[in-house]
């Protein structure tokens, strides 16, 4: 099968970009209700409500800086992150709100199965090894069966599991599992790689067919990116090139997932889904930055030491004026505008970017 050129790729990018902004300031909401799941590339400010200070954070300055009201809200990022791209592009005003920050008191949209929620946490991965003091993917899940069950006392079970069925299931995680894994051994041989990712994999199937049961659909994934060429990874090489190991392990896990999401349709019905590439996208950004308006896809925007990779976006970090140029914004997460792109290429873009279908197929579809 002919593969795309990048000129191609590049050039369809940037009129997606272009398109797509258009057509999502004037969009309803497509699809019922929109819930999120994962790591801190899809928080947007459930860490906030956490105890204790081994908590990851980011609802202090710079976070926030191009954010309406230029505040901080508990994202990874300059401004919006890619879920909320992905949320403007299906209608919403952004990604709908933690589900910790409304736990505890009556909205009548989310308690009808409206808008949806947010559970993801910064610092959480697939298994409940991963992280400290966060909210993990299965506790996630949990969550859900919670509002679940609240949806449907309140509009009864029938139309709970009709609107839920025609809702979507945003998925961002993987990236700090393949993260603790390499901090606990830097050099795996091949057979400890794969049993990582199989087991890794395995377990995050498990979370979608509890997902499944519980109501769930249409399931969009987000794939891990090149994570050994974050500048943290690039802060300890000793040439602060991308970390190999890093590179290699996500792209294991990647092809795991497009197996396991293939073989879950293939077994479960009405299950219908989306893997979109942030991969591809970053790939592409660091081949050909310019082209598509960035200068500096090594160091980070915001933070201190080599390639401003050795601590986060604080208060006292150096923090860059032309942020809309930069790939990264901190140690490890992009940029409002890399997050604006990525959403557009997986939400719009060609199978280079989503597959079998892309996110606005799988919102659309009404089979």
């Amino acid at each position: 099968m002919a593969t795309a050129s990048p000129s191609v790729i590049i050039h369809a990018l940037l009129s997606l970009v272009a398109f797509s902004v258009a057509v999502a300031e004037a969009a309803a909401a497509k699809v019922p209700a929109m819930y999120v799941f994962g790591d801190s590339t899809a928080d947007v400010g459930s860490n906030n409500y956490l105890p204790g200070s081994a908590v990851p954070r980011a609802n202090f300055p710079h976070n926030g800086v191009d954010f309406p009201t230029s505040r901080p809200t508990g994202r990874f990022s300059n401004g919006y992150n890619g879920v909320d791209f992905l949320a403007l592009n299906m209608g919403f005003k952004r990604s709908p709100p933690p589900f910790l920050s409304v736990a505890n008191r009556t909205n009548k949209q989310i308690a009808r199965g409206l808008l949806g929620v947010n559970f993801a946490s910064a610092g959480s991965g697939i298994l409940d090894t991963t992280g400290d003091s966060i909210v993990a993917m299965s506790k996630q899940v949990k969550q859900f069966d919670t509002l679940r069950c609240n949806i449907s006392a309140r509009i009864s079970k029938e139309a709970a599991d009709n609107v839920l069925s025609r809702s979507l299931f945003l998925l961002s995680t993987g990236g700090n599992d393949i993260f603790a894994f390499f901090s606990a051994n830097s050099t795996p041989t091949a057979e400890q790689k794969q049993l990582f990712t199989r087991d890794l994999v395995s377990q995050y199937k498990n979370h979608m067919k509890a997902l499944y049961d519980l109501g769930a659909r249409k399931i969009a994934v987000i794939d891990v990116p090149p994570i050994g060429c974050c500048p943290y990874p690039r802060s300890l090489h000793p040439l602060g090139a991308c970390i190999d190991v890093l590179n290699e392990l996500t792209r294991g896990f990647n092809k795991g997932v497009k197996d396991a999401m293939y073989s879950l349709s293939a077994s479960l019905s009405g299950f219908k889904y989306s893997i979109g590439s942030s991969h591809a996208v970053v790939q592409s950004i660091m081949k050909h930055p310019q082209r598509l308006g960035f200068k500096e896809v090594t160091t980070a925007c915001c933070g201190s030491g080599r390639f401003n990779g050795k601590t986060g976006c604080t208060p006292n970090a150096t923090l860059c004026d032309n942020r809309h140029e930069y790939l990264f914004w901190d140690l490890l997460h992009p940029t409002h505008a890399t997050s604006k792109l990525a959403a557009v290429a997986i939400y719009n873009g060609s199978l280079h970017f989503a597959a079998p279908i892309n996110f606005r197929q799988l919102v659309e579809d009404q089979s």
